[in-house]
């Protein structure tokens, strides 16, 4: 994982004079990912590699020696190994990668290696020579992004200078998306992983869609794709959870009051880091399908207790699943089980044909309009 160093002096310059830093906030205990600890009377213990028995040690070692093996130095052997044997890829990227690896890695899988060298100062020139529209919504909304976190804590600092320079080269870089709030939650994980340029040019895989579905429409005026992603997903809880989907239409609940920042921040938002790590790994491989996988094995997991709340707790239960929900080592075997691939398919076909523009549609006379007028008035009566 990337340290709490200051970034080089083009970074210094780059936020202007409004950017000094605040004053260092005072020590507190991390954990390994950097994440202050809550102070609890009897907070869990974690084991640091330190203290790890030797056979876990190994077992780790080992497994950095594989993945070292098989994306070469650099990572110039990952495209050959990929083609050659992509199920041992899909395997081991599901079991989760070595977390010394992982920033190299991401970026290999995401497509993002390449942008960055087919755009040499890019970046640069959009960090220091271009202005956007939304830098006080990016600068007012940063203090919110992992603020748990000891490299975005200092108000002003390296962690936060880094981030505002990436959201807002990304917003002057695609001026039709901008910058919407969840973003922040994307770039500030990639930024614990990379360093700016290479955080940048993988927002840009992501939403561009460099390897997998591009995300932007997660984030345009209206949100379309999270709207596609909630109707997909509703479909799938009632085919796939019936007693369940059943309960929620009792209960009127719908996915956009619990599942909508599962999609935008892709589980980075307010999930425990470990887990949240585990799902990226299999996301930039595999795309937006282990959101949906993750979401109903949560749902599945829990749903024995679900079906039992009214509505206020089952909203508070939705936005607050039980630590052993959580365990990665438990969820996520189970969502790979669940099979969404050709199902998501058709659904977005469905979702695509109920919402073509009506100007592709034969024009109503007016008489039809007015007939559609009433029947929707005597609808809403009922």
């Amino acid at each position: 994982m990337r340290g709490v160093t200051a970034d080089d002096e083009m970074d210094k310059n780059r936020a202007g004079a409004e950017f000094e830093p605040g004053p260092v906030p005072p020590y507190r205990p991390v954990d390994r990912y950097g994440f202050i600890k809550s102070d609890q009377v009897n907070p869990p213990v974690e084991v640091s590699a330190k203290c790890r028995p030797s056979s876990d040690q190994e077992r780790e070692q080992r497994r950095v020696r594989k993945w070292r093996k098989m994306i070469g130095a650099g990572g110039a052997d990952w495209k050959h190994y990929a083609r050659r044997k992509p199920n041992v890829v899909t395997r081991r990227i599901r079991k989760g990668i070595p977390d010394c690896l992982r920033g190299l890695v991401w970026q290999l899988i995401s497509g993002s290696r390449d942008l960055l060298l087919m755009h040499q100062g890019v970046y640069e020139q959009l960090v220091l020579y271009e202005t956007s529209s939304s830098e006080l919504d990016i600068i007012r909304d940063i203090s919110r992004t992992f603020p748990s976190h000891v490299y975005f804590q200092q108000r002003h600092g390296p962690g936060q200078r880094s981030l505002y320079n990436v959201l807002k080269a990304y917003s002057v870089y695609d001026r039709d998306v901008g910058y919407v709030q969840g973003m922040g939650f994307l770039a500030g994980l990639l930024l614990l992983y990379m360093s700016e340029e290479d955080a940048f040019w993988l927002l840009v895989a992501l939403l561009k869609g460099a390897v997998n579905a591009p995300m932007e429409g997660l984030y345009l005026v209206g949100l379309p794709l999270v709207q596609q992603y909630l109707f997909q997903f509703e479909r799938l809880v009632k085919e796939q959870l019936p007693k369940l989907g059943t309960h929620f239409d009792q209960e009127m609940i719908n996915p956009s009051m619990y599942a909508s920042q599962w999609f935008i921040t892709v589980f980075s938002y307010s999930f425990p880091f470990p887990l949240a790590l585990r799902i990226w790994d299999v996301f930039l491989y595999e795309g937006v399908k282990i959101v949906f996988k993750v979401g109903l094995a949560l749902l599945k997991y829990c749903q024995d207790d679900l079906v039992k709340l009214p509505f206020e707790k089952l909203v508070h239960a939705l936005r607050n699943f039980p630590e052993d929900a959580l365990n990665p080592d438990t969820l996520l075997p189970l969502a790979y089980s669940i099979k969404v691939t050709k199902r998501l398919e058709d659904l977005k076909l469905e979702y695509s044909r109920m919402n073509e523009p009506q100007s592709q549609s034969p024009k109503a006379s007016n008489e039809e309009q007015q007939q559609l007028s009433t029947q929707k008035q005597i609808s809403s009566r009922r």
